[in-house]
C-alpha cells in the first residue's frame, strides 16, 4: 500500500542544525537524551562485537557525517557473514534489545538484499537497524561511515535515484500502525528544526496511517484514501483538527498532537498490544 515518505524517512534532517542551535527545542518537551542515545549506540556495537557472524559494521544517517542534533535518531548497518542468514541475526538481536532495553518493534523494509527493522524505545527514541551479506555490504549513499571491518569489493551501491515516492506499506493493522509512529517521530523533528513543509508532509502522513487503520477495522478500502469518505460521522470527527492549516510551527504542532491521538486511538481499536506502551512513549507528542 503506497503511503507517504520517501524511502526509509531515517533522520529526516537536510538542515545545518547543530546542537545547541535549535532555540526552538523549548518549544516541545524533551524526550531522549544524547547521552541515551549513545549509550544505546555503545550497547548495540557491542553485540556487534560479541557476535562472530558479524563482519562489519557501519554508522549511517546524519550521526555518520556529523554530531547530527538533539533529535538525531540513531542509524546503525552491519555486514553479516555470508554462510548465516540475515533474519537469523537480526531476530536473535530483536530478542535482546526487546529483552535488555525494551525495545518495540515498529516496522520493516526489505530492500533486497538488506533488511531495516525500526525499533521505539522509552522516551521516543528511535533505532533503525539494518543488515546485509557481506558481499553485499556497501554504502547506500553518502552518509556513511565504516566503523569496522571492510565493504565489499565493487562500485558502491549507490541508486541513481534519490529511492521511490512512496514506501510500500502492506495493509496489515501492525505495518500500518507503526509507519504511523515512525512519522509521528519525524515530523516532531522537522517543526523543531524549522522544516516546516517536510514537517506538514509527515503530519498529513500520521493522519493519513490513522485514516487508514480505521478504514481497515471496518472492512473499507485502506489503500490511496479510497474508504476515508465512506466511515461514519462519528469516526471522522475524531479527526478534527489533524489538518494543520497552515506551517506555522504551533498550527503544526496542535495538528500532530491530534493526528498521534487519533492514531494512538486506532491504534487500541484495532486490538494491537503494544499500542498502550507506544502512547506512553510518544506522551509528548499528543
Amino acid at each position: 500500500m503506497p503511503r507517504r515518505g520517501a524511502r526509509l524517512p531515517v533522520n529526516a534532517e537536510g538542515g545545518s542544525h547543530r546542537p545547541g542551535e535549535l532555540g526552538a527545542e523549548l518549544a516541545s518537551p524533551l524526550v531522549f537524551t544524547v547521552e541515551q542515545r549513545d549509550a544505546l549506540r555503545e550497547r548495540v556495537l557491542r553485540l556487534a562485537e560479541e557476535d562472530d557472524r558479524v563482519v562489519a559494521g557501519a554508522a549511517v544517517g546524519s550521526l555518520a557525517v556529523g554530531d547530527g542534533d538533539r533529535f538525531s535518531d540513531l542509524d546503525l548497518t552491519f555486514g553479516i557473514a555470508d554462510h548465516v542468514a540475515v533474519t537469523e541475526v537480526l531476530d536473535d538481536w530483536t530478542t535482546t534489545l526487546i529483552d535488555e532495553l525494551g525495545a518495540l518493534q515498529l516496522a520493516d523494509l526489505v530492500h533486497d538484499p538488506t533488511i531495516y527493522r525500526v525499533f521505539l524505545l522509552p522516551d521516543a527514541l528511535q533505532f533503525d537497524l539494518s543488515m546485509t551479506p557481506a558481499g553485499h555490504f556497501r554504502p547506500a549513499g553518502p552518509r556513511f561511515r565504516l566503523l569496522f571491518g571492510e565493504t565489499a569489493a565493487g562500485e558502491p551501491e549507490v541508486p541513481s535515484q534519490p529511492g521511490g515516492l512512496f514506501i510500500p506499506t502492506p495493509a496489515v493493522a501492525a505495518d500500518i500502525f507503526g509507519w504511523g509512529v515512525i512519522y509521528a517521530l519525524h515530523a516532531r523533528a522537522c517543526i523543531e528544526r524549522g522544516r516546516v513543509w517536510q514537517a506538514e508532509h509527515y503530519v498529513g502522513a500520521v493522519r493519513d496511517h490513522a485514516l487508514s487503520l480505521a478504514c481497515l477495522r471496518r472492512g473499507l478500502t485502506a489503500v490511496q484514501a479510497r474508504g476515508y469518505d465512506d466511515l461514519p460521522p462519528d469516526t471522522l470527527a475524531g479527526f478534527d483538527g489533524t489538518c494543520a492549516g497552515s506551517v506555522q510551527p504551533d498550527a503544526l504542532r496542535a495538528a500532530l498532537s491530534a493526528s498521534v491521538r487519533a492514531l494512538l486511538h486506532e491504534g487500541a481499536e484495532a486490538g494491537l498490544a503494544h499500542a498502550v506502551v507506544v502512547a506512553e512513549r510518544l506522551s509528548p507528542l499528543h
